[in-house]
């Protein structure tokens, strides 16, 4: 394939996620009316913005050529700690919000521990942490559904300007996490250290100090997200965050962000990929679907997501490839 195919190829790519996005509004709004409804459609971005804003984390390690499989489990030990002090400490719900991001923001500079100082292999490392604090949640919460005070889920309901309050907070922490890849130094190291982890460190970017920052805002976002997911649900479940990592890595890659690293943009691309995500599951809901369907959806939406990042980096390899010619002045005579 010649130079000039590879970047259609590459255009088109970039451009499935939007293809996909207009096929799943005008499918699920041909066939359940009420799915374009503007109500619904607010509904939908209520519902989007807990896996946006824990995405939104998943990306900063991401462009690290990391990954975080523990931030479901961050969720769930958050979660449970909430349901202890609202319901056995009588803590304000605002209090418990801090709570729990301060904790996933101590998780996750765990996980940066693992990785950073003592060189652990992120995937393994997560994976780790991932089972302890499964089942660290399940001893907290005995395995028995807690169900939250009023005063915790009216969070979910509350708005702000006419804007649903989590609408706002994932607009927020996208809004930030945006500025700070685009516009501040510590972005670019992030994205260096992505591309090429040994010549960043060459060029004097300490990079376990991005490696931990990364991780430490990961846990952070995972701790504020399961917080807006679990004022709309409104109760402790032993599978509260259970596969959400999957979804946050999804929405991340599926709006351009590369398992390899050094490539992604919170801003449109995770936001874009989450609402992705969430919009297929609504209208799913909205056409009574078999509930036993949505994980197989999920499944494929993953699937497709990664195989649209692997042959993305292929072609961004190709294009960057140059012919390597054999200086003439210093070729020898035989």
């Amino acid at each position: 394939m010649n130079p000039a195919r590879q970047r259609a190829a590459l255009l088109a790519l970039n451009n499935v996620p939007l293809a996909l996005f207009a096929t799943a509004l005008l499918g699920f709004g041909g066939l359940a009316p009420s799915f374009l409804s503007p109500g619904n459609l607010l509904n939908l971005l209520v519902q989007a913005s807990a896996t946006a804003i824990v995405a939104t984390g998943a990306t900063f390690v991401l462009l690290t050529a990391g990954v975080d499989l523990s931030v479901g489990a961050i969720m769930f030990v958050a979660a449970g700690l909430s349901g202890k002090l609202l319901l056995a400490q009588g803590w304000s719900p605002p209090w418990v919000l801090a709570g729990m991001v301060l904790l996933g923001g101590l998780y996750g500079a765990l996980n940066g521990f693992l990785v950073a100082r003592l060189g652990l292999i992120a995937f393994i490392a997560t994976l780790g942490t991932q089972y302890l604090g499964r089942g660290f949640g399940m001893w907290l919460t005995e395995t028995r559904a807690m169900n939250l005070p009023e005063s915790f889920t009216q969070l979910a309901s509350a708005r702000l300007l006419g804007v649903p309050l989590p609408v706002v907070m994932a607009a927020l922490v996208i809004g930030l996490a945006h500025g700070l890849l685009m516009h501040m130094p510590v972005g670019r190291q992030i994205y260096a250290v992505g591309q090429d982890a040994a010549a960043a460190r060459k060029a004097g970017i300490n990079v376990p100090k991005v490696l931990w920052l990364v991780y430490g805002v990961c846990g952070l976002c995972a701790g504020l997200g399961g917080a807006v997911a679990l004022a709309q649900i409104g109760s402790v479940a032993p599978t509260f965050g259970m596969n959400r990592e999957f979804s946050a890595i999804a929405a991340a890659v599926l709006g351009g962000t590369s398992l390899f690293g050094g490539r992604g943009r919170v801003w449109p691309g995770t936001a874009f990929g989450a609402v992705l995500i969430q919009a297929v599951e609504n209208g799913l809901h909205n056409l009574n679907a078999d509930p036993y369907l949505y994980p197989l959806v999920t499944g494929g939406i993953i699937f497709v997501a990664v195989l649209l990042d692997s042959v993305r980096s292929r072609l961004l390899g190709a294009l960057a490839r140059r012919r390597i010619r054999p200086d003439e002045t210093t070729a020898t005579s035989p």
